[in-house]
């Protein structure tokens, strides 16, 4: 019966992890991140649910005869705006798992931050 305080405080962890890591997610879908492309001609806003939210596009961009170069310019800032979602998300799970995976035996996470 030794163990079983060990797994209590493992519990506990785990659930003040849980609790940190649904706080955070909520916090996410709030927040927004800008991507630009053609030297801010092309905007794309994502939110933290990683779902583009606005597109802005400046009329100078757009040329009928090259569609091709505004559809680019598009999806350079879609990319642009999602890798930078992504990092902060990664980010503020990071944070909120701070000091708690590496005390719970299994649950490091190589690769992911944790």
């Amino acid at each position: 019966m030794a163990g079983l305080p060990n797994m209590s405080g493992m519990m506990k962890q785990i659930q003040k992890m849980q609790e940190k890591m649904a706080k955070v997610q909520q916090e996410l879908e709030a927040r927004t991140v800008v991507g630009e492309s053609g030297g801010g001609m092309i905007k794309v806003t994502v939110n933290g649910k990683q779902q583009v939210v606005k597109v802005q596009i400046e009329k100078e961009v757009v040329n009928p005869d090259d569609i091709e170069m505004l559809e680019d310019l598009i999806l350079a800032a879609t990319n642009k705006a999602l890798e930078e979602a992504a990092r902060v998300a990664q980010e503020e799970m990071s944070k909120a798992t701070s000091g708690l995976l590496p005390n719970i035996p299994g649950m490091n996470l190589p690769g992911l931050g944790f």
